[in-house]
């Protein structure tokens, strides 16, 4: 069976559309298509890339002449399955159902909450631009053979629209994340991954360094994508001689990175698209064996407590973050305790090895 995946907006090598859905169905017998802007043509892992041009640095043209690149080469591809990733290819969608295939919508992100965060998109037209979008992602929802979200608080939304609602959670691949030891670490060096915005803490994560080393030497390791201006300002910080950017790395990077630190942060402000969010990035922390420090969210307050493994706190709040950073790292048994219980969590409940057979059953429904 011939199945293709579509993105105009992420990386070919995006973790969660190539490293575990693509190969998980190319290691299952599938023949694998992945159609993506930029992206090398050729084979890679079982799976035949597809690259297209994109419209860099605008977002209109991209939405416009990307997306009409994106359905030539799906026609090209004629495969029996179509699986897309973006919002902004539901009309791609349709445009195949409409020619008889097997259609999946991949929803990595409640999308019209997610509008009302979005700096781009003026604050006073936000919520009209989110219900918009919301009644436009409903009412083709439907049409779609399968719906795909990457958390069950999304699922909860599209279930009511379409009985064919799954979750595939992004969980962290025990196979990538392959620790065989709580990292022991000399320096007291803590990490955060990810994009680097407002919302995602970096200003009370960099601002609470000051706190942490009046009492300890640590230095925060960051890796991930980071805006130019947001970057231009904390390079003006007094701060940032705490900081050791690394900029973007790649997988095997992300595991050293992890595995020469003592402890990871999730501290992500608390507005309305992260509260039930699954963040990848603490479920990686709990693999590599690192106790979390994580905004004090009902849901993540759920998972922490249960398995017992970080500390939460109020994210907005840069003293509660480093009282957390200093207690952890002066009780250094209640560390290792609490990195050995996030590390057993993962291998038993929290891991990519479980979502991907609820994938490939997706597919042996067809």
């Amino acid at each position: 069976m011939k199945v293709c995946h579509l993105t105009s907006v992420h990386k070919y090598n995006d973790t969660r559309i190539f490293v575990k859905e693509c190969c998980t169905l190319a290691n299952s017998g599938f023949e694998v298509y992945l159609i993506a802007p930029d992206a090398p043509t050729g084979i890679e892992q079982g799976v035949h890339i597809v690259g297209i041009e994109s419209e860099n640095g605008s977002r209109l043209l991209r939405m416009i002449k990307t997306v009409k690149k994106v359905y030539q080469k799906a026609l090209e591809v004629d495969a029996d399955i179509y699986h897309f990733h973006d919002p902004e290819l539901i009309k791609v969608g349709l445009k195949l159902k409409r020619k008889g295939k097997k259609v999946i919508y991949d929803v990595h992100e409640d999308v019209p909450r997610q509008i009302l965060s979005k700096n781009w998109i003026p604050k006073r037209i936000r919520p009209s631009i989110s219900r918009l979008f919301e009644y436009y992602e409903d009412k083709n929802a439907k049409k779609f053979d399968v719906i795909i979200t990457a958390t069950p608080y999304i699922k909860e939304r599209f279930i009511k629209i379409n009985k064919n609602s799954v979750v595939i959670n992004n969980f962290p691949s025990l196979k990538e994340m392959n620790f065989k030891h709580s990292p022991h670490v000399e320096k007291d060096n803590i990490c955060y991954v990810g994009g680097i915005t407002t919302v995602r803490g970096i200003f009370e994560m960099v601002g609470m360094l000051p706190l942490v080393n009046k009492k300890l030497e640590t230095k925060l390791k960051l890796a991930g994508p980071i805006d130019g201006k947001i970057k231009d300002e904390l390079l003006t910080l007094k701060n940032w001689e705490y900081v050791d950017y690394k900029g973007f790395l790649n997988r095997e990077e992300i595991k050293e990175l992890l595995n020469s630190s003592k402890l990871g942060l999730v501290t992500l402000h608390p507005i309305i698209n992260y509260i039930d969010a699954l963040p990848v990035k603490m479920f990686e922390y709990m693999a590599a064996g690192i106790p979390v420090i994580a905004s004090d969210f009902p849901l993540w307050r759920s998972i922490i407590t249960e398995a017992n493994c970080g500390v939460l706190v109020d994210p907005l709040d840069k003293k509660a973050i480093a009282q957390a950073v200093i207690h952890i790292l002066l009780d250094e048994e209640r560390a290792k305790e609490m990195g050995e219980n996030g590390r057993k969590f993962v291998e038993q409940k929290y891991n990519w090895e479980i979502e991907s057979v609820k994938l490939v059953e997706v597919y042996k429904e067809f």
